[in-house]
């Protein structure tokens, strides 16, 4: 598939990947599926830790269109892989014989100097990056390499967060593979804050033995004794895995798996290709993932098994997967909402299977397919939503820009109906839009069939948001695998200290003058944030024409008086000035506060757009509290539910005035970024108490023209909102994910941070004092917004996992919908240039739980006209309330 490319795509990337269900093997994986009530029991008890709920076995009633012939249209170019890795070498090495091992590159990781530190690990010689042919790995496709890598993972002597250990910040582990062959005979085990990192330019491959014993090759949350797994899944965030070949055509075909994930927030795995055996016999599978609270995969590649991928999780996010020759492409066993974008299913037998739990019991409650191809493959999707299935909202399904070839039905249903047909052999057909599932507009407020909702679909997003395909536009994170490591700058070895203590304002800020805003015709220099926790007190800011990596989440901390004025907020990194031109790249880095900073913005974005190049960030997260160092921990922010109102905020507890702010000439694309106001200690062993922490608002969202991407994007627990999008136009959205703060209503919203007009805060007093709300469910009303749009267009929403789980940290008001009045609001009577009479907002897989009305707007602002959408309007979905679509 072809994006748009700017003379920064060539060094760096060239880019991208080459890009019947099977049943669940594994005794204790059986066992773990038969506790599923009491998993939900755990998380009552595990409430403090918790980012949600699997919760997936409730029973509703459903609604269903009528089957509808295939759409002709002119053929389109043809779908096309990313290819990131040679595909003809990965093959070869695959399918041949083991190769002499490669122990040097010419990949920057492996040849720069590791200077990175853990400022509160108790050993100061911790070591932060490990070379797995350092701790004994042969690499050599017959020495069994397997305790050799988990020796490189654990550390040896070096203590970290394994077995029996919740959750760690202070022990992180980038774990390297040069290229080889890895033979393994048991799971490699990734640790808790781990990133498995191999080799882009020639990607070391991990083989599976004939006498391999276990869950998968890699497995993120091991299981122990009685199904009990090693982390919480809904807390088992930060993980990373990329650059690999897993290999399981040693292994018997009736047993194998590739990477075992049940993860939750700030994950993902990038560049990986699972080759399993073909045919009638195997069993294998790619990827299985049984449960967990959100993530992100992108650029994999799925030759045979049974199941290329086997998902079930609360939220997800997936882009760029190609299958080929498997029985099914991909199972989804349970989930709340997922995205499938970009996805090439080649000569399957099924292409998607959301049939989970039978017609009575939906399993998968909404998927969205956007800009996807499936060839020569009998069934496309195959569902069991109809009329009567239970529950009434379960199975939803969005498709967007889908090009079948040699399908013969395209959506396959109950009883095999045929609910949508296919096309010939070796003719390209687009599918531009179509829904299975209820959608609600201006003119259809109590809702109706998606497609009924959705009049005009084919022209309705912006070109500026689409690559030249005509599909959304995506940019590949920026691997640097062509550039020399002699231009990579590190910033420990330039004056920056790093341990959490030194002020490193003036190192970092010449460092970035020096190293920064490359000119044209100069060789750009990478900025290299060797891992550690970097103190500033003062802003920094990084000129247009800027390119920063960290090792393992490089940690930028505010601190210092300048940043606890909330009368005077000052961002901590600020990416450019207003007007500015020019490309930044920022990837694997942290953002967080020393507490009290009550006027921390965290980031401030204001690079404009120049031409087609597009900056962005991948995989950076703000995390605010929650962590050692921070002074936002539990010995002075615990939780205090039975403390009335502003008398139980600790002043020292204000955790930031914002997280991010993307301002009025800011352009940005982001990829897998969680901005997370803690909820609860990841270090605080062994107890990982609940914490109140007050920042006022998530991200704030004023660029005029856009273009913003965002791809598997979160953000959680902040006063005021979690997403505003204000004065702003062509805004890509997909999936997000918030949570209300877990105190709410007490404190309401609109304490400790006093809404700001200038900012347009909502006005909660307004709102919740009107006629439409009940005097008793006021404090329900004054609740932080998980979605706010305000006198905004052309906004396209795939994916939203908007939560309210706590009323004053109590779950009780979870199954009466009764934890928040309203999730989103759409405010303002902006109209779109391409659609006059329409604002041309697209909300598609809107989930929420615990809130009574899942959102709402004035269809006339003239005349006052509200329209509410109420969860329980037949919305009702598996643990979730889910509308299809929302077309304002």
């Amino acid at each position: 598939m072809a994006h748009r490319r700017s003379p920064s795509y060539d060094e760096d990337d060239k880019s991208g990947v080459y890009g019947s269900h099977s049943g669940i093997i594994n005794t204790r994986i059986r066992l773990y599926t038969l506790l599923t009530v009491g998993t939900i029991l755990s998380y009552m008890f595990y409430g403090y830790q918790s980012s949600g709920f699997r919760g997936y076995q409730y029973q509703i009633y459903g609604t269903v269109e009528k089957g509808q012939k295939p759409i002709e249209a002119a053929p389109p170019a043809p779908v096309t892989s990313i290819v990131e890795v040679d595909v003809t070498k990965v093959i070869s090495t695959v399918f041949t014989a083991a190769p002499t091992p490669v122990v040097s590159s010419s990949y920057w990781l492996a040849n720069i100097e590791h200077r990175g530190v853990a400022p509160y690990h108790a050993d100061k010689e911790y070591q932060v990056f490990r070379n797995v042919l350092e701790f004994g790995a042969k690499g050599d496709g017959t020495t069994d390499d397997t305790a050799a890598i988990n020796a490189a993972i654990s550390g040896g002597d070096f203590a970290r967060c394994g077995e029996k250990c919740d959750s760690s910040t202070i022990s992180p582990a980038l774990v390297y593979f040069p290229p080889g062959r890895y033979l393994v005979s048991e799971p490699i085990v990734a640790m808790y804050y781990t990133q498995l990192v191999g080799n882009p330019i020639d990607m070391p491959i991990l083989v599976a033995s004939k006498n391999f014993k276990g869950i998968a090759v890699i497995d993120t949350d091991p299981y122990g004794a009685f199904g009990k797994n090693w982390y919480v899944n809904q807390n088992n965030f930060f993980r990373a895995i990329r650059n690999f070949v897993i290999d399981l055509t040693n292994m018997d075909p009736s047993e194998g798996t590739g990477i075992h994930h049940q993860v939750a927030q700030a994950t993902s795995i990038y560049n990986v290709v699972f080759k399993m055996h073909e045919g009638v016999m195997t069993k294998q599978k790619g990827i299985f993932m049984d449960n967990g609270s959100g993530g992100f995969l992108s650029n994999l590649k799925f030759y045979g098994g049974e199941c290329g991928a086997y998902f079930g999780n609360q939220q997800f996010t997936t882009i760029n997967l190609e299958f080929h020759n498997c029985k099914t492409a991909i199972y989804i066993n349970w989930d709340w909402v997922w995205l499938l974008k970009s996805i090439r299913i080649y000569n399957c037998g099924l292409g998607i299977d959301i049939t989970s739990g039978g017609p009575d019991k939906l399993g998968v409650g909404s998927v969205l397919l956007l800009d996807s191809y499936v060839k020569d493959t009998e069934v496309a999707i195959k569902t069991f939503r109809h009329k009567e299935s239970n529950p009434p909202a379960g199975g939803t399904l969005v498709m967007q820009n889908l090009i079948i070839s040699g399908v013969k039905t395209t959506v396959l249903g109950w009883n095999d109906e045929e609910i949508f047909g296919g096309t010939d052999k070796d003719r390209n057909t687009t599918i531009p839009f179509w829904g299975h599932g209820k959608g609600y507009s201006d003119y259809l407020p109590k809702g109706d069939s998606i497609n009924v909702v959705a009049d005009e679909t084919s022209d309705a997003i912006p070109a500026v948001l689409k690559d030249a395909k005509g599909k959304i536009l995506e940019r590949p994170r920026p691997l640097y695998r062509h550039i020399s490591a002699d231009r990579f700058v590190s910033v420990r070895a330039n004056g920056a200290v790093g341990d959490g203590k030194a002020d490193d304002t003036g190192a970092i800020q010449e460092i970035i003058n020096s190293h920064g805003n490359v000119r044209p015709g100069e060789q750009k220099k990478i900025i290299f944030f060797d891992y550690g926790i970097y103190r500033v007190s003062q802003t920094i800011y990084v000129p247009p024409n800027t390119y920063i990596v960290g090792e393992m989440w490089s940690v930028i901390m505010s601190s210092g008086d300048m940043f606890n004025d909330a009368k005077n907020p000052k961002p901590v990194f600020q990416v450019g000035k207003s007007g500015e031109e020019g490309i930044v790249e920022i990837s694997d880095m942290l953002f967080q506060t020393q507490g009290p900073a009550a006027g921390a913005i965290l980031m401030e974005w204001n690079r404009s757009p120049q031409g087609q190049n597009v900056s962005g960030m991948w995989d950076v997260h703000f995390r605010v509290g929650g962590s050692r160092g921070t002074n936002l921990e539990p010995n002075k922010c615990r939780k205090n539910p039975d403390a009335q109102n502003h008398a139980k905020i600790d002043d020292d507890c204000i955790s930031a005035f914002m997280l991010l702010h993307i301002g009025k000439t800011g352009s940005l694309l982001m990829e897998n970024m969680w901005l997370w106001t803690s909820d609860h200690d990841l270090d605080d062993e062994p107890n990982h108490d609940q914490i109140s922490l007050y920042t006022g608002r998530g991200l704030l969202c004023e660029s005029q023209e856009g273009p913003v991407w965002m791809y598997g994007h979160a953000v959680e627990h902040n006063v005021l909102y979690n997403y505003q999008l204000v004065n702003t136009k062509n805004i890509f959205m997909g999936v997000i994910q918030t949570e209300t703060p877990y105190f709410q209503s007490n404190p309401r919203a609109r304490e400790p941070f006093p809404p700001v007009p200038e900012l347009y805060d909502p006005d909660f007093e307004g709102a919740c004092g009107a006629a439409d709300v009940p005097q008793d469910k006021i404090h329900l009303c004054e609740k932080s917004w998980g979605l706010r749009i305000l006198n905004s267009t052309d906004i396209f929403t795939y994916g939203a996992g908007l939560y309210s789980f706590f009323e004053n940290y109590s779950t009780d008001c979870i199954e009466s919908r009764s934890c928040q009045r309203t999730m989103v609001t759409i405010e303002g009577d902006a109209r779109s240039e391409k659609f006059p009479t329409r604002s041309n907002i697209w909300l598609m897989g809107l989930n929420t739980i615990g809130t009574e009305n899942m959102a709402r707007w004035v269809k006339d602002p003239e005349e006052g006209e509200l329209i509410l959408i109420r969860a329980d309007d037949g919305n009702k979905n598996s643990f979730s309330d889910t509308v299809g679509l929302i077309l304002v």
